[in-house]
């Protein structure tokens, strides 16, 4: 058990469930624990296990990188064998269908792309470097149109509101990606990453371009009024937060990316404020 619960990265599934149930309460206010509960639940708990199931998807394909980058991984310490982990990925995105499927048909038919799109990075697309770094960013700010699709009924709003979200999250997740090719340039021997090809100083630029245009556009949520005023008092320190990470994306991508990872958590917050009050 101890070897599946750090296959499955606990705290990512955790951020995925509460990014969706965010998204959720953003999509249809006070519905969400009203009318909307039941989808709303069974698509957090969806992502949950389908942030789990890609993880294991990972490990199974990145263990000879791992060795270098991560090396108390459970498949490169020998707390799992490569078939229980495959097991254990194919689990998790069967019982993630399941539960979009309760949800409704769309809810579905995210999960089943985002699948595929997994799959396609893990086995080909990430080691082209951009490609792949667009696609993980996709599949973050997907968490908030999935939960906009899960409490669908006919009205767009919701699918307007999770939109202007997920947009904001695939940008800072992309300069995040890109960040983090730069600190594992050293591991990376199999793949051909934006910093490989193009060098770090220049992936460090791509990188806090991205993000510096997430901090222009977080004004928009309130400016459109989908959040209120609380949201835009919460997002200036997380704004602060992607700025200082976007300066240190090339000198210091460890410290980039770690403040980028508790600016994205203050950015939820932000969200969650903006949306209850």
């Amino acid at each position: 058990m101890p070897g599946f619960l750090r296959l499955s990265r606990p705290v990512n599934c955790v951020m995925s469930a509460v990014g969706v149930a965010i998204g959720g309460i953003v999509a249809v206010g006070p519905a969400a624990w009203g009318g909307a509960a039941a989808p709303l639940a069974y698509a957090v708990a969806a992502a949950a296990l389908f942030t789990a199931g890609g993880n294991a998807l990972n490990d199974i394909f990145d263990v000879e990188t791992d060795r270098v980058n991560h090396p108390d991984r459970p498949l490169v310490t020998g707390a799992l064998s490569p078939s229980s982990a495959r097991r254990f990925a194919f689990g998790m995105f069967v019982a993630a269908e399941v539960l979009a499927a309760l949800a409704n048909f769309w809810a579905l038919g995210v999960v089943f792309l985002n699948a595929a799109l997994m799959y396609a990075y893990e086995s080909g697309l990430k080691r082209r470097g951009v490609p792949g770094n667009v696609v993980i960013a996709y599949l973050v700010g997907s968490l908030f149109l999935f939960a906009g699709v899960a409490v669908y009924r006919g009205d767009s709003t919701p699918l307007v509101r999770t939109s202007v979200l997920a947009v904001l999250a695939f940008l800072t997740t992309l300069g995040r990606e890109v960040t983090k090719d730069i600190e594992d340039m050293a591991g990376d021997l199999d793949r051909r990453t934006l910093p490989q090809r193009i060098g770090a100083r220049r992936s460090g630029v791509v990188a806090a371009l991205a993000a510096v245009a997430g901090v222009a556009l977080s004004a928009v949520p309130w400016a459109l009024g989908i959040l209120h005023v609380a949201y835009a008092v919460v997002v200036v320190p997380a704004d602060g937060m992607f700025i200082y990470a976007a300066l240190y994306s090339t000198a210091n991508p460890a410290r980039s990316q770690r403040v980028t990872k508790y600016a994205m958590v203050l950015a939820l917050i932000a969200f969650l404020a903006g949306g209850l009050l």
